[in-house]
């Protein structure tokens, strides 16, 4: 079997296309500019454009999605944002009805959604995640929608 990507040449850049949107809870303002800074380095290394807009926090998410993805002007949606569980059962109805939401935009509209919303325990917890020592959610979420568009352009 031949190697796909021998030494002597780099492996295919990722892809870059378009525009995208953002879409940012800034709920925790701290960990909303982690996010955003991430999903900018993946979009940047893409040679992707975008924008950002924000909404209150992670419920908002959805709709603000939907409203974006319905302009036909990005080729993807990166929802950033962070629940943090509290002492009653809000958490779990913001979380399932954020990544329900967000689900449902990309299904209905064809435009694909990156569910890049941080749903944890602790603030630290989340400052981990959010370009910390665990991962950079924000970054992830920007390669998703990355490749979502790619495949949809692929597939089209």
């Amino acid at each position: 079997m031949t190697d796909p990507f021998p030494p002597d040449e780099p492996p295919p850049a990722r892809p870059s296309a378009g525009h995208f949107g953002v879409v940012v809870g800034r709920f925790y303002e701290e960990l909303a500019a982690r996010l955003v800074t991430g999903v900018s380095k993946a979009f940047d290394e893409a040679g992707a454009t975008y924008e950002v807009h924000d909404v209150p926090g992670a419920y908002e998410l959805p709709l603000a999605a939907l409203y974006l993805a319905q302009t036909g002007r990005v080729a993807g949606v990166a929802c950033l944002g962070a629940v943090i569980r509290g002492e009653t059962t809000h958490y779990d109805y913001v979380c399932n009805e954020a990544a329900r939401g967000i689900q449902d935009v990309q299904l209905r509209t064809g435009v694909p959604c990156a569910f890049g919303v941080l749903t944890v325990e602790t603030m630290e917890q989340a400052l981990a995640r959010s370009g910390g020592d665990h991962r950079d959610s924000g970054y992830h979420a920007g390669e998703v929608v990355l490749r979502m568009a790619a495949l949809r352009a692929e597939l089209s």
